[in-house]
C-alpha cells in the first residue's frame, strides 16, 4: 500500500467528527461568535479540515483566519480542498488560491489565509505577538515539548484571548481484539515512548500524557480553563463496514507504528512483521476496533 499524509489528514476527519467534545466545542462556538470581527489563528492546520468545520458549524462571522503549516504538500492540499468544499457547502466564494474568501448571506464573510511556516518561527515575529483573538491547535500540540513551547504559543493571544486546543493524545492506546496480551502490551508500551524520547532538530518534541498535562501547563502560563473534556478515537465497523475512509485511516496508524518500532532493538522484528500482518488483515476484513484517549481544552487569557 501506497501510504500518503494528506489523505490519512483528510480520512480522520470523521473520527474527529465524533471525538471532539461537543460540550468544550459548543462553549467556545459561543465565546467566539462574541468576538467580531474575530481574528483566528490555527497552527499545525493540515489541510483545512478544521476550518472547515468552523465554517460548517457557524463559528465565524466577520473573521480573518490564517491556517500555518511547515508541510507543503499539506498547504498545497488545503488550496485544492477548500474552493470547492465551500461551494459545495454554500459559500460564495473569492480571492486568489491561498488567500480565500468565504460568504455566506446575511453576515458570514471569512478572509481565510493558508501559509507554508514553522510555527515556532512564526511566534518570534512581533507582529504576531498578542494579535490573536482565537487560537487553534487540532492533534498538535502533542509533537511538542509543551513546557517550552506552549508559552509561545500563548503568545499570540491577545488578553482575554481563546485557546481551543483540541485531540491531545494522553497515554492510552487500544487494538483490539487482543493478539498476544504481552506482545500487544510491548509494542504499546514501546510506541508510546517513542513519543516521550522524540527528538527534532536536537530538541524535545513529544508527549504521550500531553491531554492531563495540559491542566498545570494552562494554569502556569496564565490561562483560565473554561472547559475540558474527553476527545477519544473510537474506530469500529457498521455492518457496511467503517465509514468513509476510515479503513485507510486504521491502516496509516498501523504503519504509523511500524515506521515508529522498525529497527527498535527491544522488539523482535519477526513478531513485530507478523503482528502488524495480522492487523491489517483485521482491517480489510472489517473486524479491527481502535481507541485512542484524548483531550479537549478551552482557555482563556487571563493577562
Amino acid at each position: 500500500m501506497q501510504y500518503s499524509f494528506t489523505r490519512y489528514l483528510a480520512a480522520k476527519k470523521t473520527v474527529d467528527d465524533r471525538a471532539l467534545n461537543s460540550r468544550v466545542f459548543n462553549q467556545m462556538k459561543q465565546a467566539a461568535n462574541q468576538i467580531n470581527p474575530l481574528r483566528c489563528l490555527e497552527i499545525g492546520a493540515g489541510v483545512g479540515t478544521m476550518l472547515e468545520r468552523l465554517l460548517e458549524a457557524g463559528v465565524f462571522k466577520q473573521a480573518i483566519y490564517l491556517g500555518l503549516d511547515s508541510d507543503p504538500d499539506n498547504v498545497h492540499t488545503s488550496w485544492q480542498r477548500l474552493p470547492a468544499w465551500g461551494t459545495a457547502h454554500g459559500f460564495e466564494m473569492d480571492g486568489t488560491i491561498s488567500k480565500l474568501v468565504f460568504r455566506a448571506r446575511p453576515e458570514v464573510e471569512v478572509l481565510a489565509s493558508l501559509q507554508c511556516v514553522d510555527v515556532l518561527e512564526f511566534c518570534t515575529l512581533p507582529a504576531a505577538q498578542g494579535a490573536w483573538d482565537l487560537l487553534v491547535a487540532h492533534a498538535f500540540l502533542d509533537l511538542f515539548d509543551l513546557p517550552t513551547a506552549l508559552p509561545r504559543f500563548l503568545s499570540l493571544l491577545r488578553p482575554g484571548g481563546l485557546a481551543y486546543f483540541t485531540i491531545n493524545f494522553d497515554g492510552d492506546t487500544i487494538f483490539e481484539p487482543v493478539i498476544d496480551p504481552a506482545l500487544d502490551a510491548q509494542i504499546i508500551q514501546l510506541y508510546h515512548r517513542s513519543m516521550d524520547e522524540r527528538i527534532i532538530d536536537g530538541q524535545p518534541s513529544g508527549d504521550s500524557r500531553s491531554g492531563r498535562r495540559l491542566f498545570n501547563l494552562l494554569r502556569q502560563n496564565g490561562m483560565e480553563i473554561s472547559a475540558s473534556g474527553a476527545s477519544d478515537w473510537v474506530v469500529y465497523p457498521g455492518k457496511d463496514g467503517y465509514p468513509g475512509d476510515e479503513a485507510y485511516f486504521l491502516h496509516h496508524i498501523l504503519y504509523f507504528v511500524e515506521q515508529t518500532l522498525l529497527h527498535n532493538p527491544e522488539l523482535d522484528q519477526d513478531r513485530l512483521s507478523a503482528w502488524l500482518t495480522i492487523r491489517h488483515a483485521q482491517v480489510e476484513r472489517a473486524e479491527l476496533i481502535y481507541i485512542a484517549h484524548q483531550l479537549d481544552f478551552l482557555a482563556a487569557k487571563t493577562a
